[in-house]
């Protein structure tokens, strides 16, 4: 091989490496001059051999992260590492991920770890809060000022029940009901939320339109209830959707009241409401039991007074406290498109004071109060914790949930918006998974302690057993909470629960309704269907156990053989090849075996048809691959590419 050759295949200049070969101590006096076979693999060696030094001599120790998300191959590139390395520690992490999946700060410093790299997070992205970090905080009182800035604030009830069973009209009684001043709970219906004033204290109502928008408030991280009144009639008894609003108030974990309507009713049975309550955990407190029961009548407003009062009661026994001064933060309620204000959202306030030309951010939109109506319609210049109250100054109609949070100027405001639209972005991306495999893990990490279940079976005899047969497996570690148990269909309130409580969907010989499996899809929930009751058993025995991984396995793709080879001062070295089965893609993972010794792993960069580049060849046909850091072919060689596939 000449010496001009052999330079052009090491990437260096014809008299750089006569230089070389002069300081080796072999005569090179043209780039013409041939060499032996003995010293071209001998100069072979010795350049990989510092190449290989010069690698590890670039590898770095330490990183810096300065963005709060990235894709995974800008996350090898900043780690210096190949993407082989860096996709094998996520693959044993149990993530199965692409060059362009996109991951968040925290989980590139954890895969950083893995390949020997301390990554720290530049200060900027450290103090980044997401949205569910403002969630959590949301009603944390001043550090600075202590526990005396808080102040009693007014409880927020939300009733909750059969459709037919009066709810409607209780509502509509308390808030037209003249209470000790006077003073009528006047309201705009659309508000969504008013308050009454009973005895001098103030109680919030909201006027959900049911179960349902309840649980989408917590779905979004909201939880913006107190106490929840759950109303059965008297003369009806428990129907499907009072289990359903029940077991939706059971898993927001507030104190339940129960309205027992329309006593008035010659048919009405209280005794026997009581008695079906109590098959659900519901005991009254003249049964011995912790639950408040008030027989009432909306109609005739009989024993109105009576269920307030316990409402006060119970109000007092949480000590409901708030800081009232300071940045305001509150939950959207409703929202909606008016033609002549434009978008308009109510807003209940859970701490601070909400002021007109406040500056503010809801999700990641920013703007400045224009005006504040309280629930009779009336201007108001602020609003406290526990004010229901509507905005106008935003740019676009909200979610139901939103965060609404105050900042000092208008710049602030801006940063945080946009900190917001990058952390829903990304969840967007994400997805919010509710799987086997997603619960197991965070069971395995220690971030949760219940696992939440959600069963629908087809007949009553099925759920009975599937619940006995569930009422066995806990762990020390684990408990199993069952949030609602149901004949029928998965329907979309199933889903709705179960993503607000991040429970599982079981189904036992039922199916899934149209509008659930969109749901379903939408936000990477998991319907698991069954048809054998130790399936259900044995499945949640392993999440509870932290065992359910997913298995990845190596999946040979296709084998080529290496038949001829051709240089090109631009290119290096392509290997013309032969497909001998399956199919080679471009970009895929390829491993070269001489004989049975694999000689390299890596990925194929460039694959062409005669002299044509394309994305696949077929079996039985030529091409030509080049392969990102090996040159070193051999005809006879043999390349095998593969896929990491998730096992079924």
């Amino acid at each position: 091989m000449r010496i001009q050759d052999l330079a052009k295949e090491l990437g260096k200049k014809p008299a750089e490496l006569q230089k070389f070969l002069i300081d080796m101590g072999v005569k090179a006096k043209t780039p013409s001059q041939h060499l032996d076979v003995e010293v071209v693999e001998q100069v072979r060696d010795l350049f990989k051999e510092e190449t290989k030094k010069n690698d590890l001599d670039l590898l770095p120790d330490t990183g810096i992260l300065t963005r709060s998300h990235l894709r995974v191959s800008e996350l090898a590139d900043l780690l210096k590492r190949g993407l082989p390395d860096v996709m094998k520690a996520f693959l044993k992490r149990g993530n199965m991920v692409t060059l362009n999946t996109e991951i968040d700060a925290n989980t590139a410093v954890e895969i950083a770890k893995d390949v020997g790299v301390i990554l720290e997070l530049e200060a900027s992205i450290s103090t980044k809060k997401t949205i569910r970090d403002h969630l959590d905080k949301i009603e944390e009182y001043d550090m600075d000022r202590g526990l005396d800035a808080l102040t009693t604030r007014p409880p927020v009830i939300t009733i909750l029940g059969h459709v037919d069973h009066g709810k409607t009209l209780l509502l509509d009684t308390i808030r037209k009901s003249n209470v000790i001043s006077g003073e009528s709970g006047g309201i705009t219906q659309h508000i969504g939320a008013y308050q009454v004033s009973v005895k001098g204290r103030k109680l919030t109502f909201l006027d959900t339109p049911g179960h349902a928008a309840f649980t989408a408030l917590r779905a979004r991280g909201a939880q913006v209830t107190d106490i929840a009144i759950l109303v059965v009639a008297a003369d009806e008894g428990i129907k499907p959707q009072t289990v359903e609003a029940l077991s939706h108030a059971k898993a927001a974990n507030v104190p339940i009241m129960v309205a027992i309507n329309k006593v008035d009713k010659p048919d009405a049975d209280i005794e026997r409401v009581k008695q079906q309550l109590a098959e659900h955990d519901l005991l009254a407190e003249e049964w011995g039991g912790k639950t408040v029961m008030v027989p009432v009548s909306a109609k005739t407003k009989l024993g109105i007074d009576d269920l307030l009062d316990m409402i006060m009661l119970i109000a007092d026994m949480l000590d409901l406290k708030a800081n009232a001064t300071g940045q305001a933060k509150g939950v959207v309620i409703e929202s909606r498109l008016s033609r002549k204000k434009g978008p308009i959202a109510t807003v209940l306030i859970k701490a601070g004071c909400l002021k007109v030309g406040d500056f503010f951010v809801i999700d990641s939109t920013y703007g400045k109060i224009r005006a504040l109506l309280n629930d009779s319609g009336e201007k108001i210049n602020e609003a406290l914790p526990g004010t229901p109250v509507e905005i106008l100054g935003i740019s676009k109609v909200p979610q139901p949930g939103s965060i609404l949070e105050v900042k000092y100027t208008e710049s602030e405001a801006k940063d945080l918006a946009e900190i917001h639209l990058q952390d829903m972005n990304h969840l967007a991306k994400a997805g919010k998974s509710i799987s086997l495999e997603s619960l197991s893990k965070k069971i395995d990490e220690g971030e949760i302690q219940k696992l939440n279940l959600i069963i629908k079976a087809d007949v009553n005899g099925s759920l009975e057993a599937i619940l006995a047969s569930l009422s066995h497996v806990s762990s020390q570690e684990v408990s199993v909470s069952i949030l609602h148990s149901a004949t029928g269909p998965i329907n979309e309130n199933d889903l709705m629960l179960a993503m607000a409580s991040s429970a599982l969907v079981i189904g036992f010989h039922v199916g899934i309704t149209q509008e659930a499996e969109e749901v379903a899809e939408d936000d990477g929930i998991e319907c698991r269907l069954y048809d054998v009751i130790y399936n259900i058993v044995d499945d949640v025995k392993k999440v509870i156990e932290g065992l359910v991984r997913p298995v990845f396995e190596e999946v040979e793709t296709a084998q080529i053989e290496v038949r001829q080879l051709f240089r090109f001062s631009k290119v290096g070295v392509i290997a013309g090849c032969y497909v001998l089965s399956g199919k080679v893609v471009r970009n895929a993972q390829v491993r070269i075996f001489r004989g049975k010794t694999e000689l390299f792993q890596g990925k194929i960069s460039s694959l062409k048809r005669v002299k044509d580049d394309v994305r696949e060849v077929a079996a039985n046909f030529e091409c030509g691959v080049v392969i990102d850091g090996f040159i070193d072919f051999q005809p006879g060689d043999i390349l095998s590419t593969f896929e990491i596939r998730q096992k079924k």
